[in-house]
């Protein structure tokens, strides 16, 4: 079934965030979808009613001037409406408000951007109680395969631990080439319509020079963009690493107050992604700065210039599914990782209903008992908490390692 799904891509596959878009469109005035540039945002909307909800874009000049000049005529008209790019004007945002506050009928408004509105500084309306916000992140493996959805994580977290060595047993799963989906990324057009590398670094190359000349202009003033280009570089380079700002200045030769700057940028237009450290009033000091990632794995080794993806890119591929999983999930969520000053290191926690899953990932087809000393030390410490840890490895093995620790091929899972 798989087979097919990837063979057929005549239309448009469909992605986890769909259900949570209609449900939320049914629910508030208005509803904001961002993401990184190119991630699908506006393949995603075409499915919504397209007969009836008008698209304007900001990047059509017309459209662009009409929002400068007179935003409440442009949200004054025919509803429901889809506003793309709505960062390039933040005046926009005030007039869909006072719209809204005279109508809260819901739907009306479906926003996109390719810029985190709550974390652009250029935008200072944030439709507090008037839209919900959604983030579309780029492709999962399974959304890549034509199943529509992220992985498994809803079943491990309401099927209890004695359950999860036969529920992933059971999986329709095959072995797969974690690299070769790294290399891919989850960007739709390298990772589903292109073949070749050779295109797929074409098309990152024109990415990142769109990003530097256009994309980062619109969000802040940089004044050299060589300078961050080798600032990219050097975080793509720190993937999986615990995020050292001074490190990092005296690496690139930029003043620590640029690089925290710079973090933000590459932050607010999905570039970036920071992994909070798991911390709670104990005893034993915990390590808070966050662990950082990429937004798309397969434009970090482009970026980085790295011919061979690593362990922390297989991290960085369970993450986006993660992330892929919580933005689009009715219950509050939170991922974070978990570390020590004595070095113990879980790669990932999730806080779901009251409870943590620790989950450590390992580039190995052969995970040893050794593997999973860290996840017995952060259950030894949160034993009231704590469910059974997982292990994800790049092997075949279905296994319980330890009495409290599951190891499972990666594939079977995401």
């Amino acid at each position: 079934m798989n087979i097919i799904h990837v063979m057929n891509r005549s239309a448009p596959l469909p992605r986890h965030l769909q259900r949570a878009l209609t449900k939320n469109l049914n629910a508030m005035p208005a509803v904001v979808v961002t993401g990184a540039r190119q991630a699908g945002k506006t393949t995603l909307v075409e499915d919504l009613a397209p007969d009836h909800r008008r698209f304007l874009s900001l990047d059509d000049l017309d459209v662009a001037d009409l929002a400068h000049r007179d935003p409440d005529a442009l949200v004054g008209g025919a509803k429901p409406v889809t506003l793309d790019e709505v960062q390039l004007e933040p005046n926009l945002l005030r007039a869909v408000k006072r719209a809204i506050d005279r109508d809260r009928e819901p739907g009306q408004f479906l926003l996109m951007g390719s810029t985190n509105l709550l974390l652009a500084k250029n935008v200072s309306e944030s439709l507090a109680g008037r839209a919900s916000y959604l983030t579309l992140w780029p492709m999962t493996r399974r959304e890549q395969l034509g199943i529509g959805s992220s992985g498994r994580w809803d079943e491990l977290v309401s099927t209890p631990e004695s359950e999860w060595l036969e529920l992933l047993r059971d999986s329709d799963s095959h072995p797969a080439d974690w690299k070769a989906l790294a290399r891919r990324g989850g960007f739709p057009t390298p990772a589903i319509q292109m073949r070749s590398e050779a295109d797929r670094a074409i098309w990152f190359g024109g990415y990142v020079r769109t990003y530097l000349e256009r994309d980062l202009r619109s969000l802040a003033s940089v004044s050299s963009l060589p300078d961050f280009r080798r600032f990219m570089r050097a975080i793509c380079l720190r993937i999986g690493q615990i995020a050292n700002q001074t490190e990092i200045g005296r690496d690139v030769a930029i003043p620590q107050p640029t690089v925290h700057r710079y973090l933000n940028l590459l932050e607010a237009s999905y570039m970036l992604i920071r992994v909070p450290a798991y911390a709670v009033n104990r005893t034993k000091r915990l390590v808070k700065s966050p662990k950082l990632y990429w937004g798309d794995v397969g434009l970090a080794l482009h970026i980085s210039g790295e011919e061979r993806p690593t362990g922390a890119h297989l991290e960085n591929v369970v993450l986006q599914d993660l992330l892929c999983w919580r933005d689009a999930s009715d219950s509050q969520i939170e991922i974070y990782y978990w570390r020590t000053t004595v070095g113990d290191e879980v790669d990932f926690v999730i806080e779901s209903a009251g409870a943590l899953m620790p989950i450590e990932v390992k580039s190995t087809k052969r995970p040893r008992i050794s593997d999973a000393n860290a996840l017995r030390v952060f259950r030894a410490e949160y034993p009231d908490s704590s469910r059974a840890g997982l292990l994800l490895h790049t092997g075949t093995l279905f296994e319980w390692l330890t009495p409290d620790v599951l190891a499972a091929p990666w594939w079977s899972i995401i």
